[in-house]
């Protein structure tokens, strides 16, 4: 019988356990089934990673909230034990944790005990706060993935290995924004009258400390240009329910239209936005638009921070550490009020030359980012497994 010396296929696990994840999650296996199409890939899996082709061993269990994790925890803890015992039973080429850091970085320090290679998408923002969290990933991982290049200088300093491989929305979102006013009539809103978007978070523990200051500075900008009009994207319905109470006891009178997702739709057909800080600003960035951003922690959490100074970047949002100056104002903690809000949004309605240059700003820092992400991940992954026997 004649021997065919052949390889076995890469095999690669892959474990994603929220939304945002999978999608990341899903677009490598194309980009690495592009590259080598008998890869096996085997995790935790949404739906895009099994239509990508990628075998479940667990259901992602996205949970977001100090009390919804506890209740969730056990069965997230036996989970995590079955994949570290099913990795170490049969050990594959490599193991890719995709964002979750907390359910991830732990499963990945065991594996790469074990001498299991590792490596982990969308480094966890150790350079902006708790930096001592850095340590744990020079135990977890073999190469970090990262979405912004500042963060790879940061994590190589401390022996992490790392490597910049753009933003995936950088990929997704197109350069030239889509007109307002084709967006506006798709909304059913006047296309001739200024629009502002209203983004509160995604988080509940966010919409419960933003939505009321947001009604407010919506009240206070309707009673200074009546031609104003409101679009707020929801990202789930107790979000919506949660925001319309706040709309109602706050601004009874003023008609905002909310929609179920579709938060590019809102902020392309705006002239402004108003939101939380979070990946949102990101996207407002992308799609070239001024912004305004709010947030409130608990006033422990606010206390703490600033006590020990556990902050270690000059701004909040995304958008301005990308920018390195503050193109969009930050009104935090006490300063996250109505008047204020809202007299930073008239001062860039107002001035269209301010607008223009950020919309310049944020074209050359969406063209750093679009670096193909999917595919260079890939390459990094592939050089990472090295030569199959």
């Amino acid at each position: 019988m004649q021997s065919t010396n052949q390889p076995k296929a890469i095999r690669v696990g892959i474990i994603a356990n929220e939304v945002s994840g999978d999608q990341l999650a899903a677009a490598l296996i194309q980009a690495l089934r592009e590259r080598s199409p008998e890869m096996v890939f085997e995790g935790m899996t949404g739906p895009l990673m099994e239509a990508a082709g990628c075998r479940s061993l667990a259901s992602m269990d996205p949970v977001m909230g100090l009390f919804e994790v506890i209740g969730h925890l056990p069965g997230l803890l036996k989970t995590r034990r079955q994949l570290i015992r099913h990795f170490l039973n049969d050990p594959p080429d490599l193991v890719v944790g995709v964002d979750a850091p907390d359910f991830n970085l732990a499963l990945e320090t065991r594996l790469k005990q074990s001498g299991i290679k590792t490596a982990h998408w969308v480094s966890p923002t150790v350079w902006a706060w708790r930096q001592g969290r850095v340590k744990k990933l020079r135990q977890a991982v073999d190469l970090m993935l990262c979405i912004f290049d500042f963060e790879v200088d940061f994590l190589q300093q401390h022996q992490v290995p790392a490597a910049y491989v753009g933003h995936p929305l950088a990929d997704q979102i197109p350069l030239q924004p889509a007109d307002p006013v084709e967006l506006r009539s798709e909304l059913g809103l006047v296309p001739e009258q200024p629009v502002v978007a209203l983004l509160p978070g995604s988080r509940m523990s966010e919409v419960s400390r933003l939505a009321e200051p947001f009604a407010e500075t919506a009240c206070w900008l309707k009673r200074q240009k009546p031609e104003l009009q409101f679009v707020a994207p929801m990202v789930n319905e107790t979000i919506k329910q949660a925001f319309q109470a706040a709309l109602a006891k706050q601004t009874p009178s003023v008609d905002v239209k909310l929609l179920d997702g579709e938060s590019r739709l809102a902020i392309g057909a705006a002239d402004l936005v108003l939101t939380a800080s979070g990946t949102a600003t990101l996207e407002t960035l992308l799609l070239k638009k001024p912004m305004v951003v709010a947030y409130r922690l608990s006033p422990l959490t606010a206390w703490l921070i600033r006590r020990f100074k556990l902050l270690k970047t000059p701004y909040v949002a995304i958008a301005n550490l990308l920018s390195e100056k503050m193109l969009a104002p930050e009104f935090l903690q006490e300063a996250c009020q109505a008047e204020l809000m809202g007299q930073a949004i008239i001062d860039l309605l107002d001035d269209s030359q301010q607008r223009e240059e950020i919309a310049k700003r944020y074209q050359q820092i969406h063209l750093h980012l679009r670096q193909n992400a999917a595919d260079r991940a890939a390459d990094l992954v592939l050089e990472l497994i090295g030569p199959k026997a």
